[in-house]
């Protein structure tokens, strides 16, 4: 039995809740710090404010490990100013309050294992991102410079650093979820070109790769965290219509109707971001879903 103790924030989330069980099943011991009080009687949850800058000190007490997974929806409202900076707070602050806690008091914290995303490439075509290329220029972007940096603050503790730049988790709910509603009522269609990249990934090779993250110590730095088989938008429309055994005959959404009806937040769905898995996969990750077919398969069983 593995009796290291890990600390997760976003524990509830669709990931976080995922990890935290495989972790049970390995035996690790796992806490939550959250807003409200835990479900789970396998699981100590703490509670803390990061808008109020409030947090229960005894999280850190007999803690290994961090793993950072806690961030406002990037799709769930509107991109006005104030939900920008709540989505740059929600990151940036939480993981700060954390830091600030380690400084004050005793621990035995050796790693945090932090969350990042490929909105940091933005849009970019056919190229392909590798995790020295630089960032792009838009909102997302500048989201996750922000995330990136206050998370390395955790280096001058001396702190082993880990960041995953996640792309669109596939799995039940969430992305895909919105992406399979217009396709089952024969109304689905490919989003602009069609042709720009989706860096996605099947969620148990999300936590697969935490996992990763988490027993393997001489991981530091960043990690991009895709699947190595990117698909088009259109080939991944199509492959969830070949899996809900659906039709496509209407034309693609064209991208000036997406832009009039999200606004800037339109660039989730139209930007190109194509990304290369070759850093984790040298470091001797084996993806179990390399292939968009299999993924969809395994995901609607």
């Amino acid at each position: 039995m593995n009796q290291k103790s890990i600390l997760l924030t976003g524990g509830t989330g669709l990931i976080g809740s995922r990890l935290t069980e495989q972790l049970l099943e390995k035996g690790y011991h796992v806490s939550h710090l959250s807003r409200s009080a835990g479900t789970d009687a396998r699981v100590t949850t703490y509670l803390w404010d990061v808008d109020k800058g409030e947090i229960d000190e005894n999280c850190i007490d007999g803690v290994d490990m961090v793993v950072h997974l806690v961030g406002a929806g990037i799709a769930d409202k509107r991109w006005t100013d104030k939900r920008k900076k709540e989505m740059i707070d929600s990151r940036t602050k939480s993981i700060a309050l954390i830091y600030s806690l380690l400084k004050r008091k005793k621990h035995g914290v050796n790693a945090v294992i932090s969350a990042a995303a490929i909105g940091y490439y933005g849009n970019r075509g056919d190229e392909l991102m590798t995790e020295d290329s630089p960032p792009s220029n838009g909102f997302l972007a500048k989201c996750c410079i922000a995330w990136e940096a206050a998370v390395d603050e955790g280096k001058n503790l001396g702190l082993r650093i880990v960041k995953f730049r996640t792309g669109v988790v596939l799995d039940k709910g969430g992305a895909l979820a919105k992406m399979a509603v217009p396709v089952k009522f024969y109304a689905g269609s490919p989003m602009g070109s069609g042709k720009q990249w989706v860096p996605w990934i099947h969620w148990q090779d999300v936590v697969d790769i935490y996992l990763f993250g988490i027993e393997h110590e001489n991981l530091g730095g960043i990690y991009n965290m895709v699947a190595p088989n990117p698909v088009t938008n259109k080939q991944l429309t199509q492959a969830i219509a070949k899996q809900l055994r659906r039709s496509l005959w209407l034309p693609n959404v064209p991208a000036i109707f997406l832009k009039l009806l999200l606004g800037e937040m339109s660039s989730i769905v139209l930007a190109s971001t194509k990304v290369s898995t070759q850093k984790i996969e040298d470091a001797g990750f084996r993806f179990k879903f390399p292939q968009i077919t299999k993924a969809l398969e395994d995901i609607y069983g």
